[in-house]
């Protein structure tokens, strides 16, 4: 039936929603509200089809954030040694400071597995993992520098003004989960950059990070304010009815205002948050053997928070190590060790898990850093203990498991000192492709066309590097 219209004293028709806006009040307006609820299309995190059969259905990215060491990690370099203390052959390449002669790693690698492939010493639990690993020692990016090379990494460009990984993630695939969010970002105080590192830019709010600072255990005290306790669930739902029908009734005026869309979905996540919530981020449920291969770190407790969120249908989880950047050795690379004590126990512990749980070959695991280190010693001025390394930009590795990935094996090599690399390099944005082929998304087709360009978290860059895939 067509809507009836009426005159208005200044002879324009309207339509029967524009008159019952105009004079309608209380109960009347609740009562259309309702009418026009029913309409209410479906949630925009809703799962959704991806391009094409995927490898993967969900991303755990555990970040090194600071930028980890490759040569004293998963690139292990003889002619270092040999050189030790003497000029690099050629020169060194521009870093961001002033570096000396070349450095040996001051730990021993090993190798592990049925492929044999080198780790070093302070990596002893991932390294017996090696064989569900695949290792690319070719990495390179653009900037020297952390806030550029870290959103470079998480969202595929140096500037703080584009879509995290996560939110392209979340807005090509939705979310499995309706009671969680689909992206979870975990880290004990703040990385370098921050907020922007899971932010939504022009995308719709709704595909934005949510940051829960996992530096407590009481999953009360995680998320604040999860509960209300003067209202009963069934108060609160029939609050949070009239509220989101009031707000879809201004949706209706406000057609593409994400921001609007994105608190009536926030809202309803977070009442049904409520249930379930507080029960995936209480890893006390968990048996105490499992908890202890985790350990009582912030780190490790994350670990296991990462795995009860994928568990439970979270489209992607972001654990950075710690606040600031702490990885970002110059003065004394030893550091490296003692950070390696608290990532080594619970990674391995997160990946047995998965495969375990059978989740290992639905998760696609990267275990990243925003870039890497000089195999020259830092000199300058700024450092105290002339026994660290500068930032390297120009090559350094990042690890996959699970996911579609092929384990055991290396992919790429830098120069013969580890500065650059040489064979087979992945920019970060071959990378981002990679990962989103293995989630079945064509990184060329997922776009959103904003300012009169259509964006895609690759740019106009990247390559799937097929060579490591299954």
């Amino acid at each position: 039936m067509q809507n009836a219209s009426f005159a208005s004293p200044s002879s324009m028709p309207l339509s029967r929603r524009e008159v019952l806006r105009r004079v309608g009040s209380g109960f009347g307006m609740l009562a259309f509200a309702r009418i026009a609820a029913a309409t209410t299309s479906e949630s925009p995190l809703a799962p959704k089809a991806p391009h094409f059969p995927p490898r993967a259905k969900r991303v755990i990215f555990l970040v090194m954030n600071g930028g980890m060491s490759q040569v004293d990690t998963f690139d292990p370099k003889p002619m270092l040694a040999r050189y030790h203390g003497k000029p690099m052959p050629g020169g060194n390449l521009r870093t961001e400071r002033k570096t000396g002669n070349l450095m040996r790693s001051p730990f021993r690698f090993e190798r592990h597995g049925q492929s044999g492939i080198e780790v070093s010493e302070i990596f002893p639990r991932i390294g017996a993992s090696i064989d569900q690993i695949c290792v690319i020692r070719s990495m390179h990016t653009d900037i020297p520098n952390h806030e550029p090379s870290l959103t470079m990494m998480n969202c595929g460009e140096n500037l703080m003004s584009r879509p995290s990984m996560g939110s392209w993630i979340t807005y090509g695939l939705g979310t499995e989960n309706q009671n969680l969010p689909g992206y979870v970002v975990l880290c004990p105080g703040y990385p370098v950059v921050g907020a922007p590192l899971w932010n939504n830019s022009f995308l719709p709010a709704v595909y934005q990070g949510t940051y829960i600072p996992n530096n407590e255990t009481d999953p009360e005290k995680l998320i604040r304010y999860i509960r209300n306790p003067q209202y009963k669930a069934n108060q609160q739902r029939e609050q949070l009815d009239l509220l989101a029908d009031l707000n879809r009734l201004h949706l209706k005026e406000r057609d593409g205002d994400s921001q609007l869309e994105a608190s009536i979905q926030s809202m309803e996540i977070a009442f049904r948050m409520q249930t379930e919530a507080p029960e995936t981020f209480d890893i006390r449920k968990e048996p105490e053997a499992t908890r202890a291969r985790y350990g009582d770190s912030n780190f490790g407790r994350g670990c296991l928070m990462a795995l009860r969120l994928v568990e439970r249908g979270v489209r992607m989880v972001q654990l950075y190590y710690g606040d600031g950047q702490p990885w970002d050795n110059h003065d004394d690379i030893t550091i490296h060790k003692k950070l390696a004590r608290e990532v080594d126990a619970p990674v391995a512990a997160l990946l047995e898990d998965l495969k375990q749980r059978g989740l290992l070959d639905e998760t696609l695991v990267l275990f990243g850093t925003e870039f890497g280190r000089t195999p020259a010693v830092e000199t300058s001025a700024r450092v105290n203990v002339q026994n660290g390394r500068d930032h390297n930009p120009y090559g350094y590795s990042v690890w996959l498991a699970g996911g579609g990935i092929k384990g055991g094996m290396t992919y790429g090599a830098t120069d013969d000192f580890g500065f650059q690399a040489a064979d087979n390099k992945v920019h970060v944005h071959d990378l981002h492709a990679t990962m989103l082929y293995l989630l079945g998304l064509d990184h060329t087709k997922l776009t959103y066309r904003y300012s009169g360009r259509d964006f895609r978290l690759t740019d106009v860059h990247g390559r799937v590097v097929k060579e490591i895939i299954s």
